[in-house]
């Protein structure tokens, strides 16, 4: 019966588990390089769909394309997007050092990943409230009845709750792992 509404939610949860994942905590996370595409026999298509990549250290991530013409190609499209890191070509193989974090940038990493968690909220209860909305229809429609609405309403608001509280738990770890590197 609340399964749809449930579904929705855990869909907003993966979305939020996606962008905390491309924020980077001064450690070398090759999810940074997810949202990269390089243009590949005239298709963008993904950095891990045409390279080797690599954590060897903490702090650092290599990037070896099986196609050695695409090093250039690569190269460009990491200074081009936002991670912040000056990519390093050899000529073999494209390094990504990671400095470590200012204090500074790490409130500023943490201010982005409580934005990001209130958007998440935000998304949550708008679901909460659209699933609110399909049952006072089907009781104006005299489909269920009124203490039928009261507990639909008291399921929603217990998922709604249960997902915020995940919301809550991951922002959390990422601001502690955050401030602890």
């Amino acid at each position: 019966m609340y399964d749809h509404i449930e579904e929705k939610m855990k869909k907003s949860i993966s979305v939020l588990n996606e962008e905390l994942a491309g924020i980077r905590a001064g450690r070398a996370n090759p999810k940074i390089l997810d949202k990269i595409t390089v243009e590949y026999y005239g298709t963008p298509t993904p950095i891990n769909q045409v390279a080797n990549i690599m954590v060897p250290e903490a702090r650092m991530i290599t990037i070896q394309p099986w196609d050695a013409s695409l090093l250039k190609e690569i190269e460009k499209e990491l200074q081009k997007s936002d991670i912040g890191i000056n990519p390093n070509n050899d000529g073999k193989l494209i390094r990504l050092v990671f400095p470590e974090l200012t204090e500074d940038r790490r409130k500023e990493l943490v201010k982005e990943i409580k934005k990001i968690s209130e958007d998440a909220k935000i998304v949550v209860r708008n679901i909460r409230r659209d699933g609110m909305d399909e049952f006072k229809t089907k009781q104006k429609n005299n489909e269920i009845t009124e203490d039928d609405l009261r507990n639909a309403e008291e399921q929603i608001q217990k998922i709604t709750d249960k997902y915020i509280g995940m919301i809550d738990s991951l922002t959390g770890d990422k601001e502690k792992e955050i401030m602890s590197v």
